[in-house]
């Protein structure tokens, strides 16, 4: 076996690694496979923003089943499996779904600024045209992005440590088409979208205070308000933990552009990498935490021993009406009440 390939760390490091993505694994599965069930479940119901989450959802089930058992396993041999070919195929599939992930948040992010930003009857226009389209375009750039190491522009590689693959972040200096894809790369697939949704949450949010404060200011504070508030909460959560859990990966790999990877201890390119990968397993957690209608219908799913799966049934509350992830209310406004003898609610 080739001397990259094999554990830089301690027998306990690696035992610690292949238990810790175990339970990421874990989490990840369950997690998002309940996404994906409710969704199923209210596939009639299901709007077309909606897609963009059950995409999310996708990207993070297929690293989990396609990556961390590889990962895990080699973690517990002390040595990467498989050599060259596993290699290419682990970084090849973490390279797919972590831009088509970073892409998703983007899109999400500039349709919920179109939405918030546009009337009701735009905004519906907008869901309906564009959702499917992007998701398309999303796995299309993604796929591209992927593949083009395997053309000869760029290089894939075992990380420092040893028991995992990634870009080789070091072809930086050692070739002009590793310099090139490097440098396109970053631009193109963390600066720009990364920017893409701060600019655009950055925007919804003095969107929907600006509102808000005017309807407190005449004490007409909608249901609608506070929803749109909430949604928002939840899409800025989401958008954090994804970057937040990447920001230290690509700051190391930064470094490792521009300086040699053996002078960051080899540990402590692992806790990056490590963090980075958790980040499959947060959304379920998010959407249980704020959407009630998630976690009525989690706890409705009964998944033991094929038992019947029993619908839950909201028809007479407004979280009916409300989409079960955040993404989606084309036809939820901040601005948009009516009154009624009990109140303002929001124009269904």
């Amino acid at each position: 076996m080739e001397e990259r390939y094999i554990s830089k760390l301690n027998p306990t490091g690696d035992y610690g690694t292949g238990v810790f993505l175990l339970i990421i694994a874990i989490l990840t599965i369950l997690g998002n496979s309940a996404v994906l069930a409710v969704a199923v479940k209210r596939s009639s119901r299901l709007r077309s923003p909606e897609l963009l989450t059950v995409n999310l959802a996708v990207t993070d089930l297929g690293m989990a089943i396609s990556m961390y058992p590889l990962a895990i396993a080699s973690a517990w041999n002390h040595a990467w499996l498989g050599g060259d070919a596993t290699c290419v195929y682990y970084a090849l599939m973490g390279f797919l779904f972590g831009v088509s992930s970073m892409m998703t948040l983007s899109v999400m992010a500039v349709i919920r600024f179109l939405v918030t930003h546009s009337s009701k009857s735009k905004s519906n226009k907008i869901n309906r045209k564009v959702v499917h389209v992007s998701i398309i375009l999303i796995w299309l750039y993604a796929a591209l992005w992927a593949i083009l190491p395997l053309l000869g522009w760029g290089h894939y590689g075992p990380e420092p440590f040893g028991t995992s693959c990634t870009i080789a972040w070091s072809q930086f200096h050692n070739s002009s088409s590793g310099f090139s894809f490097i440098l396109s790369m970053f631009i193109l697939c963390t600066i720009l979208p990364a920017m893409t949704i701060i600019i655009c949450y950055l925007g919804i949010a003095w969107k929907v205070h600006k509102t808000y404060q005017e309807m407190q200011n005449f004490n007409r504070i909608s249901s609608a308000a506070k929803l749109e508030k909430k949604l928002t909460l939840m899409a800025v959560l989401i958008s954090v933990g994804f970057l937040g859990a990447w920001t230290p990966y690509a700051a190391v790999s930064f470094w490792s552009i521009f300086h040699s990877s053996e002078s960051i201890p080899h540990f402590v390119t692992l806790l990056p990498c490590l963090f980075a990968k958790s980040s499959t397993a947060y959304n379920p957690l998010i959407y249980y935490t704020f959407s009630k209608t998630f976690r009525r219908e989690v706890k409705q799913l009964q998944c033991c021993c094929g038992q019947k799966v029993h619908f839950f049934n909201t028809k007479n509350s407004i979280n009916s009406h409300v989409s079960v992830m955040w993404l989606g209310r084309g036809n939820v406004h901040i601005s948009s009440f009516r009154k009624t003898d009990s109140g303002e609610i929001p124009n269904q």
